[in-house]
């Protein structure tokens, strides 16, 4: 898949919040807040978790520097599309992404989480001549530019769909 800033990444950004929402929808509100095992996270702390995260990356993508000459790497997008979303391995969020009860409904949950994506996507249009000029570091991954931080983004929000999912199914739903 080739990646074009301009419309492509924030198009994949929008599909992934409907894919998210719709992970999360329909669900009783005492269910969201119900862990399918004590290791595991509920519904709400894997909506918190992504606006987390994705508050910190964004932030991170508006302070980031800017390379002289863009670094543009097509294998590395594919990559991070295809690995991101794979729940295959788990991980451990560091302490700084870890849910803390900071929400108390799922809607208000999903409400940050859609005005958050909302400015994702509009630093993507809004700057899509410098997001191959844009480098910001990530914990796994090093390196990434912004278009990669981008895909990113959309890619972790996919993951934590898939999650929902299974805590849906785990508590019988």
């Amino acid at each position: 898949m080739t990646i074009q800033p301009t419309s492509e990444i924030a198009q994949i950004l929008e599909s992934s919040r409907e894919e998210f929402n719709a992970a999360a929808a329909g669900m009783a509100e005492a269910q969201t807040k119900t862990r399918p095992a004590q290791d595991r996270w509920s519904v709400l702390e894997c909506v918190e978790h992504v606006v987390i995260v994705e508050e910190k990356n964004l932030a991170k993508l508006a302070e980031a520097e800017r390379l002289e000459s863009p670094r543009i790497d097509k294998q590395k997008e594919g990559e991070i599309i295809a690995q991101i979303p794979d729940r295959t391995t788990r991980y451990i969020a560091p302490e700084a992404g870890r849910p803390t009860g900071r929400f108390v409904s799922l809607a208000q949950a999903l409400e940050q989480f859609n005005a958050i994506r909302s400015k994702s996507v509009r630093f993507a249009e809004d700057r899509q001549a410098d997001l191959y000029r844009i480098a910001v570091e990530h914990a796994r991954l090093g390196t990434v530019n912004g278009a990669e931080m981008l895909l990113i983004i959309a890619g972790h929000a996919r993951r934590h769909a898939d999650q929902i999912r299974e805590i849906q199914t785990a508590l019988g739903k």
